[in-house]
């Protein structure tokens, strides 16, 4: 299925959107998770940006760079001392995460959240809906895919709906 332009260019105001935030952990939410995945990789192959996807099956892998994955990084809890540590610029997106992240690695997460320096490291948690631990509220900026379709809006009874 051939990608259109205006979709594409979405796909990369979204990598800019995030590599040019503020926060380190961001919560990226969107209806279809793979799609948005095959477009970041599509993206990182073109551009040459350092983008990881973390799974629980595989751990870190390099989306640039087939076979390339991070030893030791199937935890997330080691995934993300792995982040935590690394000197390199990278986003790593971190996929069916929910059911492995525990109340624990908030340490981990607030420590990547308050991260210095020149080699930024950004975590995206993507995901079609959200359940952040309280305790990392305000550590987080929220985005959402654009142009992805949205209800059209309709008029009944003198009043737009959804």
């Amino acid at each position: 299925m051939a990608q259109s332009k205006s979709e594409s260019s979405l796909k990369q105001k979204l990598l800019d959107r995030i590599m040019q935030s503020p926060q380190h952990l961001i919560a990226l939410e969107t209806s279809n998770v793979d799609e948005t995945l095959a477009q970041l990789r599509m993206l990182a192959l073109r551009s040459g940006t350092a983008v990881y996807a973390w799974g629980p099956d595989v751990g870190i892998a390099s989306l640039r760079e087939s076979g390339l994955h991070v030893p030791g990084s199937k935890r997330i809890t080691d995934a993300l001392r792995y982040v935590l540590q690394s000197m390199h610029f990278g986003i790593y997106l971190f996929i069916d995460f929910a059911a492995h992240l525990k109340s624990a690695d908030s340490v981990l997460l607030r420590r990547i959240s308050r991260m210095q320096g020149a080699n930024e490291r950004k975590l995206v948690f993507v995901s079609s809906a959200f359940e952040l631990p309280e305790e990392l509220d305000g550590m987080f900026e929220r985005l959402a895919v654009d142009g992805e379709k949205q209800p059209r809006m309709r008029l009944r009874d003198g009043r737009w709906i959804k």
